[in-house]
């Protein structure tokens, strides 16, 4: 994920839908279902837990990824309506995790109970709550959101993207294409620093001089005083400023247009989950501050036609929920790691599966391609990037993209490999 966010709710955790209920919509028994090879397959019980932006009473801004665990739900009804995954009706459970450890460690020991295979497509800034239990019980851990350390490093995580790290790799490598000079505008934290240091490291590989750190406050309500350091040492010609603050990318750069004019013409950049389109578009679409932006992705932009079948599958069965954004990084990442957890049941192909089952599949090399939007993905040893600071990384491209007319189109055909980046700074760290 991208810069710290606050936490979200006093309960532990809440079932954004009850088991029963969850039981009553998607699934309708066990047995033999269409296109099933005769035998008697089981129900797959999976859960997927994120915040859901419930706000405590003092609190103002919340973290609300509940877009993630009901895209869960629209996949469940979607396989569910067409013969389930190689014939298993898929049994969605989902959690509040709530942006606290607290919840993250409840939605795991949630997952344990409701004797779940797998954790799919889940947020958590939490690794060290909610994977020690995942970890006792084999609960395999799919495509995270990439949100804490511990998804890549804990040998029961199956990543799908590179997280965070991957992101400031690749944005140092976009912006060394055209920026004489960049300045870093990055939370004043331990994992602000960081930041800095991966995109030190992607600029100095590129051959352009090391960014200059500014530091800031991750809950500041006004920025006008790094944004003014950071337009400073830009400097008008050539010049770059990126921002990763999280939620508070967006007051930065308010910030930022404010003072711009007496600077003259800086480009500006960040990465996706501190800007994406939502983001852009209540910002004023075209007439955003981001407009012109350089911004590095995990996936395609999601006007790409190869999500055209997620957005048939939230169309079609996902009622017209509206906190399912196909443009959103997070519900993107659910697809892809429900997309994972379907190769693998297929490759195993028997009447029952357990975490143990799917957790070998994986680390046996079963591929999964995912039409395009990722590279094809495997979790053999031999596919992880291995570096100390980043072992269970098997995705390390990412995509250029920028604002144009309001909209983050393609600034690079394809996906672009920062394997180089993140070995060295693992390296020099």
């Amino acid at each position: 994920m991208t810069g710290r966010l606050r936490p979200t709710s006093q309960r532990p955790y809440r079932f954004l839908m009850s088991t029963a209920a969850a039981g009553a919509l998607l699934v309708t028994g066990c047995g033999v279902l269409p296109g099933a090879s005769g035998d008697s397959r089981e129900t797959l019980t999976v859960v997927t837990f994120a915040p859901g932006g419930a706000a405590k009473p003092d609190m103002v801004d919340t973290l609300n990824m509940s877009g993630m665990t009901a895209m869960a739900r629209a996949y469940a009804r979607w396989v569910n309506n067409n013969g389930g995954l190689d014939g298993h009706r898929l049994r969605v459970v989902t959690c509040d995790e709530s942006d606290t450890s607290t919840g993250a460690g409840n939605c795991a020991r949630l997952a344990v109970k409701e004797k779940a295979v797998a954790v799919v497509g889940s947020y958590s800034r939490y690794g060290s709550s909610f994977m020690p239990p995942l970890e006792a019980a084999g609960i395999p851990y799919i495509g995270g959101y990439g949100a804490s350390e511990e998804e890549f490093s804990s040998y029961t995580s199956y990543p799908v993207n590179g997280g965070q790290a991957a992101l400031l790799a690749g944005n140092a490598g976009q912006l060394a294409r055209s920026c004489e000079r960049v300045s870093v505008v990055r939370p004043d934290t331990l994992g602000g620093d960081g930041q800095a240091w991966l995109l030190g490291t992607g600029l100095t590989d590129a051959g352009r001089p090391e960014p200059v750190d500014i530091r800031a406050e991750e809950s500041a309500t006004s920025y006008d005083e790094a944004a003014g350091r950071a337009l400073q040492a830009a400097g008008a010609d050539g010049g770059c400023v990126t921002a990763v603050l999280g939620d508070r990318t967006g007051t930065f750069f308010d910030s930022f247009r404010r003072l711009e004019p007496s600077y003259g013409n800086v480009r500006i950049s960040s990465v996706l989950g501190s800007v994406a389109q939502p983001l852009i578009d209540s910002t004023g679409g075209r007439n955003s501050p981001f407009e012109g932006a350089y911004v590095t992705g995990w996936y395609p932009a999601s006007g790409d036609a190869r999500w055209d079948r997620m957005r048939e599958v939230i169309r079609k069965h996902a009622f017209g929920d509206n906190r399912i954004d196909p443009a959103d990084t997070g519900v993107q990442t659910t697809w892809i790691a429900y997309t994972a957890l379907s190769e693998a049941v297929k490759a195993i192909d028997a009447p029952r599966i357990t975490g143990r089952k799917l957790a070998s599949a994986l680390n046996r090399g079963t591929p999964v391609d995912t039409g395009g939007l990722t590279p094809k993905l495997r979790w053999r040893y031999e596919d992880m990037l291995g570096s100390s600071a980043y072992p269970r990384i098997v995705n390390t491209k990412v995509t250029f993209q920028a604002v144009r007319d309001g909209r983050l189109v393609a600034d690079k055909k394809g996906f672009v490999d920062v394997t180089r980046t993140l070995s060295d700074a693992s390296t020099k760290g």
